[in-house]
């Protein structure tokens, strides 16, 4: 076997290891690693014209030979260049693009907005696409769900005009659900978290339409869970959470509709149930029950809740909310 050239050994091998039923391992054209975009914190202040940087790294060993990088934000922001062209990224290295996003006058209240990164390249992991995304904060959350009430949904019988919970003109009876135990500032446990009605007068604000408001909310725990109630039957949307560390959960939920909806419809959980109802020309219905749901999405173990951003179906009409241990 000595006496043959090494190459003429090889070849013969690989004639028979298809009769002999070995394999060889697999083998790539590149190294194993991977190809990663980041995208510099910047913030929104404007009108005014942000450059902003976008890191393209190759934690390969091969080199990246081409990259083709776009940049987008919010619908209808601009974004110049539209696309950046990358050359020969060595193994272990990293390059910078720059874009200009133009930002326009901020309208109040808090927002959140993502922009996204796309590179389309050769070499380095192979061929493929590496995507980043940073979503980026104007203003700020309501300091609680109170400072965020938009909407009338209790009044008293001896004043019903103003209430407007489903859009009609009709409302909660304060009295009605006092007698049930969800009077003013009551307490109620629902879910394993401790809940409060709201502590306002009957036919101010007391609850959230809900509409992709942001609210502030501290504490760790298993789940988030809302109090409330819907308008309609299709009252659902997701809700996102944003801990302390930058990161998120999301998870979807919904409420049966205040009254003539199963009372478990969505996964809900009934909290309260009032007799009658509050219309424009007085209390009425007597005949029917009016209701309180309760509801959660799951948090992340051990992470501090920052705030909340509600779904952005005003449908959902929330009351309160808390994290339950």
């Amino acid at each position: 076997m000595n006496a043959f050239p090494r190459r003429l050994v090889t070849a013969l091998l690989l004639l028979l290891l298809p009769f002999i039923g070995v394999s060889l391992p697999a083998t790539s054209a590149t190294a194993a690693g991977t190809v990663t975009l980041s995208i510099e914190d910047f913030a929104l202040v404007g009108p005014a014209v942000e450059e902003v940087d976008v890191t393209i790294l190759n934690d390969s060993s091969a080199t990246l030979r081409t990259a083709e990088v776009t940049f987008r934000g919010p619908v209808g922001w601009q974004v110049e260049p539209g696309e950046q062209s990358v050359r020969s990224i060595r193994a272990g290295r990293s390059a910078v693009v720059t874009f200009q996003v133009r930002i326009p006058e901020q309208t109040p209240g808090f927002k959140i907005r993502t922009f996204t990164a796309t590179a389309t390249y050769r070499g380095g992991d192979g061929a493929g696409t590496a995507t980043a995304s940073r979503s980026v904060r104007s203003g700020e959350p309501s300091a609680d769900l109170a400072a965020a009430y938009n909407n009338v949904g209790i009044t008293s019988e001896t004043d019903t005009a103003p209430g407007d919970y489903d859009g009609d003109g009709n409302s909660f009876s304060a009295e009605k659900l006092a007698d049930a135990g969800a009077g003013r500032g009551a307490v109620v446990e629902a879910l394993g978290a401790t809940l409060s009605m709201p502590d306002v007068d009957p036919g101010t604000p007391d609850n959230v339409a809900s509409g992709g408001q942001a609210v502030e909310l501290d504490g760790q725990g298993q789940r988030l869970v809302f109090l409330g109630s819907g308008v309609g039957f299709g009252a659902t949307g997701s809700a996102t959470v944003y801990y302390t560390d930058g990161t998120t959960s999301s998870g979807s939920f919904g409420f049966p509709n205040w009254s003539f909806q199963e009372p478990d419809a969505h996964g809900a959980t009934l909290v309260v149930s009032s007799t009658g109802r509050n219309r424009p020309d007085g209390y009425g219905d007597a005949a029917y029950q009016y209701r309180l749901f309760a509801h959660s999405i799951p948090l992340t173990a051990g992470k501090t809740v920052d705030f909340v951003v509600l779904p952005g179906n005003s449908a959902l009409h929330v009351f309160d909310l808390a994290v339950a241990p």
